[in-house]
């Protein structure tokens, strides 16, 4: 073996000893704790020079003054990509994971949130699921019902099964009159149409209608309005959160309160979610790699999942970047094929 294959292979077991201890322990580690590893049989010394070296490339880093060193989001990099040994899902997970995407519900949020649960129970992360996108949505069936203080409930059926319940708040009070003429106009009317060719045809028949009917024709457009929109700002639910705040890396209450107002705001994990939806593989943003500094310490793992139309969403975890990569890649990775194949059958 050459000189400088064996330096390499020196310094990458190092560099995955450095970065397996730092996961599981959360401690900077030094030479003398890796020279007692039986593994190596170096000195001090020879594993010092090394772990310069690793510095020099930006692998490592010393978090303070002390001599242990931790591992930099290049150095995970180069461990993902190039070190990364995965484990297999335990079975009771592996179960867990099954059953929570087996059974479907009728409405895609709460798919979308049952699976964020389900991946933030068993990683003890942050959870995220895009609710699945549809190229169009199609009514079925369309229903209203009078609440108190000027309040409507609506009951939306799209695309032959999925159901959505909406509370509408209106300027006034409508009758139950009302309510069932505009539920009659929509679904004789408009019953297989896609909701966006709705709202567009409801404006043309009020321009066209004559001015006896134009009250009738404005009470429908303005019960319409809000239940047939296509803007959802459900477009994910993020679960789990909480278990951020037992990592020592994302204590700090002002860092939490950023994340949690990333969360809330979207537009940035969107646009990460955006890039993961045009791939077919893991996409793995570690630190500074997701182009937003609020996730500067943090890792995103997520994998898109599909129908017979193809991609549809994007689903995975949010944690720190000493998180178990070895462990969680797989967990995301087997979620998203297994949503994919309950979704195609």
């Amino acid at each position: 073996m050459s000189k400088n294959k064996l330096a390499t292979n020196r310094a990458e077991m190092i560099l995955s000893a450095i970065i397996d201890s730092y996961i599981e322990e959360g401690n900077p580690i030094g030479s003398k704790k890796l020279a007692s590893n039986d593994k190596f049989n170096l000195s001090p010394a020879t594993i010092r020079n090394v772990m310069s070296d690793l510095e020099d490339l930006g692998f490592i880093a010393s978090p303070h003054t002390s001599s242990g060193r931790i591992p930099t989001p290049k150095g995970y990099r180069f461990f993902i990509d190039s070190l990364l040994q995965l484990e297999p899902l335990e079975q009771d997970e592996y179960i867990s994971i099954e059953n929570t995407v087996s059974t479907l519900t009728s409405s895609n949020k709460d798919l979308a949130l049952n699976v964020s649960s389900t991946l933030s129970n068993i990683t003890h992360l942050a959870g995220i699921v895009s609710v699945p996108r549809k190229k169009n949505n199609f009514l079925k069936e369309i229903d209203f019902i009078p609440l108190s203080d000027q309040r409507i409930l609506a009951i939306i059926v799209i695309n032959q099964k999925e159901v959505e319940n909406k509370i509408l708040q209106m300027k006034r009070d409508y009758t139950r009159e009302e309510l069932q003429h505009s539920a009659n106009y929509l679904n004789q009317n408009y019953s297989g149409k896609s909701l966006e060719f709705i709202k567009e045809d409801l404006l043309n028949q009020l321009k066209e209608t004559s001015d006896l009917a134009k009250t009738l024709m404005n009470n429908i457009i303005d019960i319409a309005d809000d239940v047939l929109s296509t803007d959802d700002n459900d477009n994910y639910y993020v679960t789990g959160e909480s278990h951020l705040m037992d990592h020592d890396e994302l204590s700090d209450i002002k860092r939490l309160k950023a994340l949690f107002n990333a969360f809330s705001e979207k537009q940035e994990l969107l646009n990460i979610l955006d890039k993961s939806l045009a791939t077919s593989n893991i996409q793995i943003f570690i630190g500074e790699e997701s182009g937003y500094k609020i996730f500067d310490n943090c890792t995103l793992i997520t994998a898109p999942y599909t129908n017979e139309e193809g991609s549809i969403g994007v689903l995975g975890v949010i944690g720190p970047t000493r998180m178990a990569y070895q462990r969680v890649i797989p967990i995301v990775d087997v979620t998203a094929k297994l949503l994919s194949k309950t979704l195609k059958s």
